[in-house]
């Protein structure tokens, strides 16, 4: 019998996805729907209860007591609300007050999608055992979250941790957030493709022009795809010596699919957190891959929803 269980849902711009998890981070049960990215607000909320709609029909539902949902960002936990940036219908939306009415009363809490997938690497995944931990997402932007003393730390809204934004090139390039040279505008996958191609990389016959097809060429030796993946790694070598020097992490784990990249990113993103990490009290920091994978948003959703039970009086809306 499952009797110990809570429902997450990670919502981004290309799905919605919902599960039933138990006490030890399994997935009992699932669900998921595309997300109507670029429909009105009303047309997102739907795809949600149709998600949810599937969770509460399997006969294990009656054992969930609480509801996590880990949602592209910015997030406003405080309020409960969202305003993803790439689900332009979703601005100041009531997501969390919307979802306890689909679910009948169930508390119901809110974190960004960077500090859910910090949660579930924390509890089960590369960061484990570690009291003071930065975890990132490098994909198709940059987003991350902080453990420190042993607790998941979103903030007062749920976005604390948000490495992306840091700025580590003050004459840099603008970023779409309105700052200049951030951690994201650097190390992105669409900003490693750009720049590789700014300096004369060309695609292969195939004409794939992303960062994958980047790595691939630097894995082959290609000078300016290495150069690229090189100044992506400084960006965050940069931003990750910041973040220990100020809270004193011990780890950094990343993912995302520039993550996937391996050794043509980690070799020289270690080598370059020397040249940042440079005080005693932060030069035993280690970079670690993530081992989530792609359920790290749902697991680490139902992570929040399992600290909100545990103790009510600490959590969110």
């Amino acid at each position: 019998m499952h009797t110990d269980l809570v429902a997450a849902l990670d919502i981004g711009g290309t799905k919605i996805a919902g599960a039933l998890v138990d006490g030890h981070g399994r997935i009992q049960a699932r669900a998921q729907r595309p997300t109507p990215a670029r429909e009105d607000g009303g047309t997102i909320m739907r795809a949600v209860e149709q998600v949810l709609a599937e969770l509460t029909a399997s006969p294990l539902w009656a054992h969930a007591t609480a509801l996590g949902i880990g949602s592209a960002g910015p997030v406003d936990a405080s309020t409960g609300t969202v305003s993803p940036v790439n689900v332009p219908g979703w601005r100041d939306f009531p997501l969390v007050s919307r979802v306890r009415e689909a679910v009948g009363g169930l508390p119901v809490e809110l974190i960004g999608d960077g500090v859910a997938i910090t949660a579930a690497e924390h509890w089960q995944g590369a960061a484990r055992g570690h009291d003071n931990a930065l975890c990132m997402v490098v994909s198709t932007g940059v987003g991350g979250g902080l453990v420190l003393g042993g607790r998941l730390h979103p903030g007062p809204t749920g976005n604390a941790g948000h490495i992306g934004h840091i700025s580590v090139d003050l004459d840099g390039d603008p970023c779409p957030c309105g700052a200049r040279g951030c951690v994201e505008r650097i190390a992105s996958g669409p900003n490693i493709a750009r720049r590789a191609i700014e300096n004369g990389w060309q695609a292969g016959p195939d004409g794939d022009t992303s960062a994958a097809a980047v790595a691939d060429a630097a894995r082959s030796g290609d000078p300016v795809a290495i150069a690229s993946f090189e100044r992506a790694a400084q960006a965050l070598a940069a931003g990750i010596a910041a973040t220990a020097t100020l809270v004193e992490i011990d780890i950094a784990v990343i993912g995302g699919g520039v993550g996937k990249a391996g050794d043509v990113l980690f070799t020289p993103l270690r080598k370059a957190l020397g040249d940042y990490a440079t005080l005693s009290f932060v030069q035993r920091l280690t970079v670690e891959p993530a081992q989530m994978g792609t359920d790290a948003g749902l697991v680490g959703a139902a992570a929040a929803a399992l600290a909100r039970r545990a103790d009510p009086a600490a959590a969110g809306v």
